[in-house]
């Protein structure tokens, strides 16, 4: 399986702040702003290009139930996960189980932009918050 780093998530507490950061310091170009309702996502996303590397800033929506609101009360702002393009999630799924690695089930979906994901169990990851995609459409 080939693993290649797909973008960096980063809980942030002001979104527009994070934005023009990016923008005016480290020349990155916002390409889509959108807001996630669904249950245990509760967030708003920008998705911000810097030099060809995707980054996706977090902010939650909902301060109680937002996976982003509980990451940032617990461990501050910052990176929150490293996501991992596997080009075949359900081959990489049978190969995580092989290993003996969980996932967090209830975080597999198809985001806004076609990608499907999962998180793995932080419990086997040594504490990273790693997701895989793929692109189904694109491949």
């Amino acid at each position: 399986m080939d693993y290649k780093l797909d973008h960096i998530g980063i809980a942030v507490r002001n979104l527009d702040e994070s934005i023009l950061f990016y923008e005016n310091v480290l020349q990155g170009t916002l390409l889509d702003r959108y807001r996630s309702d669904l249950k245990g996502v509760e967030s708003e996303i920008a998705i911000m290009e810097v030099s060809g590397n995707r980054i996706e800033l977090l902010a939650p929506t909902n301060n109680t139930t937002s996976p982003i609101a509980r990451f940032i009360k617990q461990k501050g702002k910052g990176v929150h996960h490293i996501a991992y393009d596997v080009k075949d999630l359900d081959e990489a799924l049978k190969e995580l189980e092989s290993k003996g690695v969980r996932t967090l089930k209830d975080t597999l979906r198809i985001n806004n932009h076609g990608r499907r994901l999962i998180y793995l169990n932080p419990v086997d990851t040594d504490g990273t918050i790693i997701e895989y995609c793929d692109y189904p459409e694109q491949n």
